[in-house]
């Protein structure tokens, strides 16, 4: 099976990829012969050759739809580098990802929270040798608050505001707290429609966190990946929520902005205390993930992130997307597959392509650790 090929690796690219729903990549090599694929993919080189030494054969993965245009970006680019492999993605959410991990009907996961206590209890039923899950940060990101108003292209909130927003407290759009935030703007006198993910989400989970550090006094709610609040209206998956907001006016929810940007959504600028509100973008997230602290132990890199930053230009609500992996006992079937494409998506090609789709590439030094660390699965 071959892909037929498209030209560019920008977001715009993936317009009609995001709203597609859990779209399933299958990567099965490249017959190209010329110094470089029609989409600007390079010809295979010694150094790839490495990369690609002992993969073969099918490789399955699921969860994360935050990380799903990531996914897409790498599985074409890992299909133009190495032959004779397929790697099949299915985006779904993180807590369907850990499930079918756990079950061992996949090589890796995909997921936007790290592994709780009894997730990790779990997996050690499943990876043999004494080895349990781990979490490996592969990819960073905003989690836009996208929003659909007709005559209001330039929206600022804060964190008690959008609690508030996403608690069913506020529920039209000329309330007064929106208006002390956005003077200038001539906000209607319209219901608020917000829409929540369905299913259980990593990126719920990390709004949450954020809610709950930023907005302790009006989010009461713990950060679990299933929503917590009454009201709104639910969809599934970021695909799911980010067409909702496209298409209902006086609407608002969450999802990567790689679906904003996409989609041409418009996105909320966040009042964090800084010298100006900050908007949702891939430089801004990196600002905010670059001052992230490792809080896992041995070969688990989950992460520490500071959702309470009033750092100038650091935005605030970010995600992580971790890979989970077995740190020994993993599918020997698979771990030489598994071990070759989350070495490609690692890498310094594989990081740099992230920015294009609205992403944030992981920290140079805590990227360094992963790298390491996914050559010593076994």
């Amino acid at each position: 099976m071959k892909l037929k090929r498209k030209n560019g690796l920008r977001a715009t690219a993936l317009g009609a990829l995001a709203v597609s729903g859990a779209l399933v990549l299958t990567a099965c090599g490249s017959d190209d012969n010329t110094g470089g694929g029609a989409d600007g993919s390079k010809k295979p080189t010694a150094a790839s050759s490495e990369v690609c030494k002992d993969a073969k054969g099918q490789l399955l993965a699921s969860g994360s739809s935050a990380q799903k245009n990531a996914m897409d970006l790498w599985v074409k680019n890992y299909m133009a580098t190495c032959s004779g492999v397929e790697v099949n993605y299915k985006s779904s959410s993180s807590g369907e990802g850990i499930v079918a991990f756990n079950q061992g009907t996949v090589g890796f996961a995909g997921s936007d929270s790290a592994l709780k206590p009894e997730e990790v209890a779990d997996s050690k039923k499943m990876c043999t040798d004494g080895g349990q899950g781990i979490n490996l940060p592969m990819v960073g990101g905003p989690i836009a608050i996208g929003y659909h108003l007709e005559g209001v292209d330039n929206l600022v909130l804060d964190a008690p505001t959008l609690a508030k927003i996403f608690d069913s407290k506020i529920k039209n759009w000329d309330d007064a707290a929106i208006k002390a935030l956005n003077p200038d703007a001539k906000l209607p006198n319209k219901p608020i429609m917000a829409f929540h993910r369905s299913e259980d989400s990593g990126t719920t989970q990390n709004l949450g966190k954020y809610l709950g550090a930023s907005a302790a006094s009006d989010w009461k709610y713990e950060a679990e990946k299933k929503w917590p609040a009454p009201g709104g209206q639910a969809a599934s998956g970021s695909a799911g929520v980010a067409a909702q907001v496209k298409q209902v006016d006086g609407s608002i929810g969450y999802f990567e902005l790689s679906y904003a940007t996409s989609q041409q959504i418009s996105t909320v600028k966040i009042d964090t205390g800084a010298s100006a509100p900050v908007e949702a973008s891939s430089e801004n997230a990196s600002k905010a993930i670059a001052a992230a602290k490792i809080k896992g132990t041995g070969k688990d890199l989950a992460l520490d992130l500071d959702y309470t930053t009033k750092a100038d230009g650091a935005y605030p609500i970010v995600l992580v997307t971790y890979e989970i992996a077995c740190d020994k006992g993993n599918k020997p079937d698979t771990l030489a597959t598994m071990k070759s494409f989350l070495t490609f998506t690692s890498s310094e090609d594989g990081q740099k392509v992230l920015s294009e789709a609205g992403y944030a590439p992981i920290p140079a030094e805590i990227n360094a650790k992963v790298r390491e660390t996914v050559a010593s699965l076994s």
